[in-house]
């Protein structure tokens, strides 16, 4: 059955492409957050391990409501590690050390990356797609991110 939410068909698909590079992100995110918590080490180990859980744990559900926002709007998400990578704005490559703050601060620069890609989506979701619904869920996501961001900022202090 058609899609009938009262955005038209190409600013539908606009917006899919947008919440498709979006999905790509957290789950590039999330998986680079397992890797954290798989194969941590240091006298913080444990510590770390549970926090990164937690984290990724996060980013599962933010993976999930992306998914289902795309789905919402009659388009099918991506699904894949080829797609993903093709459209992700994040580096999948780590080369650094297993403590802490290596991982700490390459997640905390992919939070950030994410943040910027959605306040730049926002507005053109809202104004230029007319897709109300989608620009308050995404924007719902900064506060997230931030708070993640956040996290993962006081333990470089």
């Amino acid at each position: 059955m058609k899609t009938q939410i009262g955005i038209k068909s190409e600013n539908r698909q606009a917006v899919a492409e947008i919440l498709c590079k979006l999905l790509a992100d957290e789950f590039v995110l999330y998986t680079k957050t397992r890797n954290a918590h798989w194969n941590i080490e240091g006298l913080d180990f444990h510590s770390m391990h549970i926090f990164f859980e937690g984290q990724y744990q996060q980013l599962a559900d933010l993976m999930d409501g992306v998914a289902e926002r795309i789905r919402t709007i009659g388009h099918y998400a991506p699904g894949t590690l080829k797609e993903f990578l093709e459209l992700t704005h994040l580096s999948e490559a780590t080369n650094q050390k297993n403590d802490s703050a290596s991982f700490i601060t390459e997640l905390l620069a992919d939070h950030d990356a994410i943040i910027d890609f959605i306040r730049g989506s926002i507005d053109e979701v809202q104004e230029k797609y007319k897709d109300a619904g989608t620009s308050d869920y995404i924007t719902g996501f900064i506060e997230t991110h931030e708070k993640m961001a956040w996290m993962l900022r006081a333990h470089l202090k």
